[in-house]
């Protein structure tokens, strides 16, 4: 059959514009997700699971896209099963899905053209994971008679397995350290006695197993090295998949319907009892000392023990709700109190007393809430020793200041950004032993991981020793990638943050670590928009970089400045405004389409009324007649003009609840003294309305 112009028609039609960009964007999307999801975790599962649901609904329409559906289905089974049975990533599940990335984007540019599918990517098969072997079986909970006991079995086998991973890591290094051994030992002793116990045969079994082997490391009958130790974090990262189900199961009331396989892991450590996991090497050569078999088995000496209480975070968060209703009563009252004028002296005297107390209740309920970064870092240091065996290049990967605290949402929203960037320093930053040496450094590349207090901040630093950013090569990356124009100058600093612009990516090839043009912009962005924070380059080439990271202590509170417009408050964080000033006439510049630009010291800016924002009446029509504030995010600037300023003070923020959530410009509200709200202006909303 042919067209009216004699020619046979295409096999398939070209899909539309706009189904293909949102195709490709969330192929983009699935892409840094794979990036950031690691074998042995489930982080990123979720997004993971919703942009391949999303993929299969926009190739669901399209005749031409059926291949690449059907490629994604086994996927989306795959990651259906890990959702249910709360199994994380194994190393088969994300070869898959980065197999995906790499054959959609083929298949999307196929169909736009109207050409031949390629050749998709073999069908996802069992998970291996869910494959049982001899001594895998389901964990059997009596949710009805021992939820109290499983509640502490959870809540203490979670602290276990955290201390195990930090440890193991740290015995890597110095295997001949007998407390580091010791300390391990005791965890994995604690978890099976507790387990058989309660009857989990599973993590009985396992936990067993690696007591077993190191046993025979803290007998000096085996020697540990690289091969034991990663079998052991493996048995870890499996100990904690059962401790996820069995939180899991106390969470919906009923229990685990897969069995995590642990037969292959028992399997495996009986073969390295047996064998010693082969001859160890230079680095983990046997050596004489005194710390002798006595001492590699003594308990070490009794330490303090500190008195604690679990608490749900439930109550946490009721209690700093409670605290923040507290302190607005307590302005309120303190407003009242100004305006009787001194009428009652001894009122003044109660109010002020009241407001001290109610900043000390205030400071502790913000105590409670805080928690040492340590987690977190440790996670990035199992993810350094992961990736330096990927790459094979040496790493020592140097933590400090573990215990600086945060807000415990503070400390979940930074795993996130420190991901990219570990993963960005130890491929794009550390060269390779070869290239070191060739360069005159030492072959094992050092990455320094350090978190210290600053005032009212927090400051999280990453520093690497590789080849440092070379700001000629990045703006003429970004000039090719048509990011920046070409006639325009900046400063090194400038250029340096170009590599938080989105798709910008100086890797010569994709990797599975990174090359895609997503991560870093990812980092700016949950660091600036969720965190509230900043984050600074300095760099040297041949000499490494430096990126710090600069957080407020909690995200509850907010240093605000607030300003009014008309009849209406509103409340910008202190830490984004610049300065505030008084225009001249001739430092307003009007543009072509009514756009207006302000003249700050020889810099143009854009100039945003508030009230043209919200649509309010306002008592300053011109910027002269009015308060401009210069308001910075990203580098960015813009002047905001408002009728006046009011004050500083701290505010506790408050949700806006589903009607206004999402509403453009605001990131939450505040009750001030005078009992009346003001919203929180997100001065990231605003730079972006003033592009």
């Amino acid at each position: 059959m042919r067209g009216k112009d004699g020619q046979a028609p295409p096999a398939t039609m070209p899909i539309s514009e706009n189904l293909f960009a949102a195709a490709e964007d969330v192929v983009n999307h699935l892409a840094a997700e794979s990036v950031l999801a690691t074998a042995g975790k489930d982080d990123g599962l979720v997004p993971t699971y919703s942009l391949v649901n999303q993929l299969i609904e926009l190739c669901a329409p399209e005749p031409s896209l059926i291949e690449a559906g059907k490629a994604l289905e086994p996927v989306k089974a795959d990651l259906e099963w890990r959702l249910d049975t709360a199994a994380p990533f194994d190393a088969g599940a994300l070869e898959r899905i980065r197999a995906l990335t790499e054959f959609l984007p083929k298949a999307l540019a196929a169909a736009r053209s109207g050409r031949s599918q390629p050749t998709a990517p073999a069908p996802a098969v069992a998970v291996e994971a869910a494959i049982p072997g001899e001594d895998d079986e389901l964990l059997s909970l009596d949710l009805s008679a021992s939820r109290d006991i499983l509640n502490d079995f959870y809540g203490e086998s979670v602290e276990h397995l955290q201390h195990i991973e930090a440890a193991l890591l740290a015995l890597e290094q110095k295997p001949d350290e007998p407390e580091a051994l010791n300390s391990i030992f005791r965890s994995f002793h604690t978890i099976k006695g507790n387990a058989g116990f309660l009857g989990l045969g599973p993590m009985h079994r396992l936990a067993h197993e690696v007591e077993s082997l190191l046993d025979k490391a803290r007998t000096h009958k085996l020697r540990l090295n690289s091969r034991i130790i990663t079998e052991i974090l493996r048995s870890r990262d499996a100990l904690q998949l059962l401790t996820q189900q069995v939180g899991t199961a106390l969470e919906k009331g009923k229990p685990p319907e897969r069995a995590v396989p642990v037969g292959k892991l028992i399997a495996a450590l009986r073969v390295l009892a047996d064998t010693g996991g082969g001859a160890p090497g230079p680095e983990t050569a046997p050596q004489e000392s005194k710390p002798g078999a006595e001492a590699a088995q003594a308990s070490p000496a009794a330490a303090p023990i500190s008195q604690t209480v679990r608490v749900t975070t439930e109550k946490l968060d009721s209690l700093m709700d409670v605290v923040g209703e507290l302190v607005v009563v307590q302005s309120q009252l303190a407003e009242t109190t100004r305006a009787l004028a001194g009428s009652v002296p001894q009122l003044g005297r109660t109010v002020a007393q009241v407001s001290r107390i109610t900043k000390e209740l205030q400071n502790t309920a913000m105590s409670l809430r805080m928690i040492p970064i340590k987690p977190t870092f440790q996670k990035m240091a199992r993810l350094a020793r992961d990736l330096a065996g990927e790459s094979g290049k040496k790493v020592s990967f140097v933590t400090s200041g573990e215990e600086t605290e945060l807000d415990r949402t503070m400390v979940e929203l930074i795993g996130d950004p420190l991901v990219h960037m570990v993963r960005n320093a130890l491929d794009h930053g550390l060269e390779s032993p070869e290239k070191r040496l060739a360069a005159g450094k030492p072959e094992m590349g050092t990455v320094n991981l350090r978190a210290y207090h600053q005032g009212n901040n927090v400051i999280v630093e990453l520093e690497d020793d590789g080849r440092g950013l070379s700001a000629e090569r990045i703006l003429a990356k970004a000039r090719t990638l048509n990011l920046v124009p070409e006639n325009v100058e900046f400063t090194k600093e400038e250029i340096f943050k170009l590599i938080f612009l989105p798709g910008f990516s100086t890797a010569e090839k994709v990797t599975a670590v990174s090359g895609r043009g997503v991560g870093m912009d990812v980092v700016r962005r949950n660091v600036e928009n969720r965190l509230r924070g900043k984050i600074e380059i300095s760099s040297e080439v041949g000499r490494g970089s430096l990126f710090s990271i600069k957080l407020p202590l909690t995200l509850a509170i907010i240093d605000g400045l607030i300003v009014q417009v008309g009849e209406d408050r509103f409340i910008l964080p202190s830490a984004s405004v610049q300065m505030a000033l008084r225009p001249s006439r001739e430092s307003v510049i009007g543009l072509h389409g009514g756009r207006e630009m302000l003249d700050v010291r020889g810099r143009m800016m854009p100039l945003r009324r508030l009230h043209e924002r919200f649509g309010i009446p306002a008592r300053a029509m011109d910027p002269w007649e009015g308060i401009v504030l210069i308001i910075e995010s990203s580098g960015k600037l813009c002047a905001l003009l408002v009728d006046e300023m009011v004050s500083k003070q701290e505010v506790v923020i408050k949700s806006l609840g589903a009607y206004m959530q999402g509403l453009p410009g605001v990131s939450g509200g505040a009750i001030l003294g005078d009992g009346n709200i003001a919203l929180i202006l997100d001065p990231v909303a605003l730079l972006q309305t003033a592009a």
